[in-house]
């Protein structure tokens, strides 16, 4: 049975990780993704990086894909799918949106209660089969088509269904934080640094550190403070750095920065 044809309807950063991640994983080879995007020369070379097939529009990926992967700008939806709409109604290709702040009822808006929708909210680690997936609950697949999207996406994520209400706070947490766990990273190579570590090595060993405890909890499901407990031996020098990131207010801000996100 041939591997389905995965198109992306826009095709920046995070379509491109999540190709990469499909390709790496051999979920499918290049020649089975399409895509289009605004800029066709653009989209030619970043395409090209996988041996996917770049197309000028919309209509050619509906045309050619078994699953759709609508990754524009939520402000673009409409515009997009309004040229290919009557297609989607039908059901064929299914829809995985990745277009935040879009859930299953605004499709429903748009497609009418025909189109086969699952919306779901990636992050960058997808690209190396590390990612998660904010995967909403509510979603207008059959048996089948829901088997097949696991069947693709599960090999390079963890898969997380939440409750549509939730789907927001979720993706913040799985979606932005990267972006802060990258800069813990960064500020921990830079103490190495200043000790006298090379930077490579300093990153090195701080981004395996993130990884491993992520591991560990996902392993055991350790609470997070007896995890950090383990750590901290009575006058430990662990224990010292501890008590100076509650000084500095780490938790606080950790927390505060969520709900400027929220806000």
């Amino acid at each position: 049975m041939d591997k389905p044809v995965i198109g992306f309807i826009g095709y920046g950063n995070m379509a491109q990780a999540i190709a990469q991640g499909l390709v790496n994983a051999g979920v499918v080879p290049g020649e089975r993704i399409v895509a289009c995007a605004g800029h066709f020369d653009k989209l030619e070379r970043n395409t090209a990086t996988i041996g996917a097939q770049a197309k000028h529009d919309a209509a050619e990926v509906v045309e050619a894909a078994d699953i759709v992967v609508i990754a524009v700008k939520p402000y673009q939806i409409e515009g997009v799918l309004g040229p290919v709409s009557e297609e989607l109604k039908s059901g064929k290709p299914v829809i995985v949106s990745i277009a935040g702040g879009w859930g299953l009822e605004q499709y429903r808006e748009l497609l009418g209660d025909g189109a086969h929708v699952q919306c779901a909210i990636p992050n960058t680690p997808i690209a190396v089969g590390k990612g998660i997936l904010v995967t909403e609950e509510s979603n207008a697949l059959s048996d089948e088509e829901a088997k097949i999207f696991e069947e693709i996406f599960s090999p390079i994520a963890q898969i997380e269904r939440v409750d549509s209400e939730h789907l927001g706070i979720a993706t913040d947490i799985a979606g932005c934080a990267p972006a802060f766990t990258a800069m813990y990273i960064e500020a921990l190579g830079d103490a190495g640094v200043q000790h006298g570590l090379q930077r490579a090595t300093a990153y090195r060993l701080a981004a395996a550190m993130a990884e491993g405890v992520g591991a560990l909890y996902l392993a055991t499901g350790t609470h997070p403070g007896a995890m950090k407990d383990a750590v901290c031996s009575p006058g430990g020098s662990t224990i010292r750095g501890v008590v100076q990131l509650e000084k500095d207010g780490f938790r606080g801000s950790v927390i505060d920065a969520i709900n400027a996100i929220e806000a």
